[in-house]
C-alpha cells in the first residue's frame, strides 16, 4: 500500500514521490528509453501511481529493490529534472550517484533465488548500456556512407579511398576499434574499482608497439604467424620472457575485456587490503597493472578470442548448414529477450563476428523482429486514428519514430505491446515471416554493428534481401493488427462508447438554460462548462445564462458555502465502518487521510465523486479520483490485494477519464478475494485531508452504492 504519487509538481517530482522520495535512492542511471533505479527499499514505490502518470509508459519492479520506469525518448529530459531537484542535492542521506557513476553496489540483498543469473546478466548490461549512444551514432555514420556508396557517389568499399573517405571511415570504426577499452571502463565501475585502471589494462594490449608485432615484416625476431582454415584470421606468437604469447588484434573484443575485469576486480580490492589506505592511490594501480597487464596478454586475451572464435563458429555453423532454423530463432527470441534486458550476451556476439569474421549474420534476422515489432506498433496508430484514441495516437506516433528512425524497440514494447495481450502473438508472425524470407533467400550479413532502422538498411547485404524481409515482417505484423484489433470486440465496443460519450458532451451545442443541467457531488460543485446528465447523480445545479448573449453562462468554479459540506459517495453497497476497525495499520493511522471502510455486499465499485481518474491501478484495486475543487479521494479495495496480481479484478476504466458519480471503475470476485485470505473491506480515503477544514465519515450505517457516506468541508 502506497500514497498516492499524482499531485502538484512536474514529472519529475511525481517520480520522486513515487519511488519514495531521495532518501530511498540508492542510485539512479537512465538508458536510451527507462531510468533505472536501485533503491533502498523496493516496497516504498508506488509503482501503481506511477503507471498512472502522464508520461510514463510502464514501470518494471525487478529482484533486489531495482525499478524501471520506462520513460521513451524524452528519458534523458527527465532524468536531468530529477537530478536537478533540491531533494536530491545532499542532505542526511547520501545522496544518489549521478549518470555520469553507474549504479552503485550491486544490490547488498537480494529477493531471488538465483541472484548471481541477476548479477551476471547486470553486469553485462551495465558494461555496455552507456556505449548505446556511440554505437548508434557510428551505426549512422556508416549508413549515410552506404547510402552514398549505393548511390555512386564514393566507392566506400574500396582499397583506394580518397583521405576524405578515409577520415570518414576512421569516424566509425573508431567506436568498434576501441570498444574494449571502453567496455572495460564501465565494468571497472561497475565492480567500484578504478575504472581507469581497466581502460589502462586494456589499452596496453592495443598499443602500436604490441599490434606491430602482429606483423610478421615488422623485423622483430621470434614472431611466427599462421592462417585459422574456418575464419580466416591470422594468428601469431611470440616469445616474451621466454615465454610463448598469442597475439591478436584485440580491436573490437568484448569478452576480453569483460572477463579481464572479472579477474582485475579480485586482484584490485586484495591490494586494497594488503596496503595502507594512505598508499593507495599509488600503489594499488601499479601492482593492479603490473600483474593483469602481463595476465591479459598471455591468458585472458587469449582465453576471450578463443571463447568468441568458438561462439562464432558455433553460429556459424548453424547459420551455414541450418540457415532458415538460425534465421527464425534469432526474431523469434528476440521479443521474448529485450522486456527483460537479456539481449546483449547476443549483441556482445555480434560485434565478436564482426572482430574474428570481418562480418556479422545475427542483425540481419534480428531486423525482421524489429520491423515486425514496428509494424505491430503501426497497426495500433492506425487503429488509434480510427477510433479517435487520442492518447494511444500520441503513444504509438512517438514509439514508431523511434524505431523506425532510431532502432529502439522499449516504447513500442512498454508503451503498448506489453500492454495488450492480443499484440504479441501477431506481431510473432511478422517475425517469423521476416525469418523465413531471410533463412530462404541466403542470409543476410552486415559488416557494421547497427541500430536497425530505415536508416541503417544500406550496411545490411544483400540489401534486397534485407529490405524484402523487414517490408515483409512489417506489414504482416501491422496487417495483423489492424484487422483483428489489439482490443478484444468487448474491449473495443467500450471504448468506442466512452469516446463516442466523451465527444458527444464536448461537442454537444448548449441547450436552453433551463434545461442544462451540471452534475454535481452532493450540494457542492459542478464540472464547469460540461453539458452531462448522469443517471445517480445526487444534485444539480443550473448555470444561469449570460444577460448580454442570451448563451447559457459556464457553471462558476465550485465554492461551498462556510459550513456547507460536500458529500462523497459510497463506492459500494455495504456496511459502513471506521478506519480504525479496517484492519491496516496505515489506514488506521490516517496516514492517507480520512475516510470510511465499508463491507462490500457486491462486487461492484463506483466512482464516489465526480472528477478525473488520476490513478487506475494496473492489478484493479485501487483508484485515485480529483475532483474539480481539488478533494483527491482514494478507493482501495481490500487489504493487501495488490498480491493477486490482478487476479480477480476486471478493470472497466483508465487513468485519465472524467467519470461522474455511479460509473462503473472495476467488478471484483469476492470469493477470489477471500480465497486469496485477503480482507475484502473496501475503503475510502480523502488523502489530502490536511488541507481540508473538516472530512467527517459517518459509519455504523449499511448504505447502498451512491449513499453519502463521507462530508468534506473546506
Amino acid at each position: 500500500m502506497n500514497t498516492p504519487v499524482a499531485g502538484p509538481g512536474t514529472l519529475a517530482e511525481q517520480i520522486l514521490r513515487g519511488v519514495g522520495g531521495a532518501e530511498n535512492i540508492e542510485s539512479l542511471t537512465h538508458c536510451a528509453t527507462r531510468l533505472r533505479f536501485q533503491l533502498h527499499d523496493g516496497a516504498k514505490a508506488d509503482t501503481a501511481g506511477l503507471d498512472a502518470l502522464a508520461g510514463v509508459m510502464a514501470t518494471v519492479p525487478q529482484s533486489g529493490d531495482r525499478l524501471q520506469i520506462v520513460i521513451g525518448g524524452a528519458v534523458a529530459r527527465v532524468y536531468s529534472e530529477i537530478m536537478n531537484l533540491p531533494s536530491m542535492a545532499g542532505g542526511a542521506a547520501p545522496g544518489p550517484k549521478s549518470d555520469a557513476d553507474v549504479k552503485a553496489a550491486m544490490r547488498s540483498k537480494s529477493r531471488g533465488r538465483y541472484a548471481w543469473v541477476d548479477n551476471f546478466f547486470e553486469y553485462l548490461s551495465d558494461s555496455f548500456r552507456p556505449l548505446m549512444g556511440v554505437l548508434l551514432g557510428s551505426s549512422l555514420i556508416i549508413a549515410i556512407a552506404s547510402v552514398l556508396d549505393a548511390l555512386g557517389f564514393v566507392d566506400f568499399r574500396a582499397a583506394d579511398k580518397s583521405a576524405t573517405w578515409v577520415f570518414v571511415d576512421a569516424m566509425w570504426r573508431s567506436v568498434l576499434y576501441f570498444l574494449p577499452i571502453m567496455v572495460a571502463y564501465n565494468s571497472a565501475k561497475k565492480l567500484k574499482i578504478d575504472p581507469w585502471v581497466g581502460a589502462a589494462v586494456m589499452a596496453a594490449v592495443m598499443t602500436p608497439n604490441f599490434t606491430g608485432m602482429l606483423n610478421p615484416k615488422s623485423g622483430i625476431p621470434g614472431i611466427t604467424c599462421t592462417t585459422n582454415g574456418t575464419l580466416g584470421t591470422q594468428e601469431c606468437v611470440a616469445h616474451v620472457f621466454g615465454l610463448p604469447m598469442q597475439l591478436n588484434d584485440y580491436g573490437g573484443q568484448v569478452f576480453v575485456p569483460l572477463l579481464m575485469v572479472a579477474v582485475l576486480a579480485l586482484v584490485y580490492k586484495g591490494l586494497q587490503r594488503i596496503f595502507p589506505e594512505t598508499v593507495h592511490l599509488v600503489f594499488v594501480p601499479f601492482f593492479s597493472m603490473l600483474i593483469m597487464i602481463p595476465v591479459t596478454a598471455f591468458l585472458i586475451g587469449p582465453m576471450g578470442v578463443w571463447a568468441g572464435n568458438g561462439l562464432g563458429e558455433g553460429l556459424s555453423w548453424l547459420n551455414g548448414n541450418a540457415p532458415i532454423v538460425f534465421a527464425i530463432l534469432i526474431p523469434l527470441l528476440y521479443p521474448f529477450l529485450v522486456p527483460l534486458g537479456l539481449h546483449w550476451p547476443l549483441n556482445a556476439l555480434m560485434l565478436v563476428n564482426i572482430n574474428t569474421l570481418g562480418y556479422d549474420f545475427i542483425q540481419g534476422p534480428m531486423g525482421a523482429w524489429n520491423f515486425a515489432c514496428f509494424g505491430a506498433t503501426a497497426g495500433v496508430l492506425l487503429l488509434s486514428l480510427r477510433h479517435r484514441e487520442k492518447e494511444m495516437r500520441q503513444t504509438a506516433t512517438g514509439a514508431l519514430a523511434a524505431g523506425l528512425l532510431g532502432g529502439i524497440s522499449e516504447p513500442s514494447l512498454y508503451g503498448i505491446h506489453l500492454r495488450f495481450k492480443r499484440i504479441y502473438p501477431r506481431m510473432l508472425v511478422g517475425c517469423l515471416v521476416g525469418g523465413v524470407i531471410v533463412g530462404v533467400m541466403g542470409g543476410v550479413d552486415t559488416k557494421a554493428f547497427a541500430f536497425t532502422s530505415l536508416l541503417t538498411i544500406p550496411v545490411f547485404s544483400p540489401m534486397t534481401t534485407y529490405a524484402i524481409a523487414i517490408t515483409a515482417a512489417f506489414f504482416v505484423s501491422m496487417a495483423l493488427v489492424y484487422f483483428s484489433d489489439f482490443r478484444t470486440p468487448e474491449d473495443r465496443a467500450q471504448a468506442n462508447a466512452e469516446r463516442d460519450a466523451a465527444e458527444a458532451a464536448l461537442h454537444a451545442e448548449p441547450a436552453a438554460a433551463d434545461d442544462r443541467e451540471l452534475v454535481t457531488v452532493g450540494a457542492a460543485a459542478a464540472t464547469a462548462g460540461a453539458p452531462t446528465a448522469t443517471a445517480g447523480a445526487p444534485t444539480a445545479t443550473t448555470a444561469a445564462p449570460d444577460s448580454t448573449t442570451g448563451a447559457p453562462a459556464p457553471a462558476p468554479a465550485p465554492t461551498p458555502a462556510p459550513g456547507k459540506g460536500t458529500d462523497l459517495a459510497a463506492p459500494v453497497a455495504g456496511r459502513v465502518v471506521g478506519l480504525d476497525e479496517v484492519g491496516d495499520p496505515v489506514f488506521a493511522s490516517r496516514a492517507l487521510g480520512e475516510g470510511v471502510g465499508i463491507e462490500p455486499a457486491d462486487g461492484r465499485i463506483v466512482a464516489p465523486v465526480d472528477g478525473e481518474l488520476i490513478i487506475v491501478a494496473a492489478t484493479g484495486h485501487a483508484f485515485g479520483i480529483r475532483t474539480a475543487d481539488g478533494i483527491e479521494v482514494l478507493i482501495h479495495i481490500g487489504i493487501d490485494t495488490v498480491q493477486m496480481k490482478g487476479e480477480g479484478f476486471d478493470v472497466r476504466t483508465e487513468a485519465g477519464r472524467q467519470v461522474s458519480v455511479g460509473d462503473l471503475l472495476v467488478e471484483v470476485d469476492l470469493d477470489a478475494v477471500r480465497a486469496a485470505q485477503h480482507p475484502t473491506v473496501t475503503l475510502m480515503t480523502v488523502t489530502n485531508t490536511a488541507d481540508l477544514t473538516s472530512v467527517e465519515p459517518h459509519t455504523g450505517q449499511t448504505v447502498t452504492a451512491g449513499a453519502p457516506v463521507v462530508t468534506v468541508r473546506r
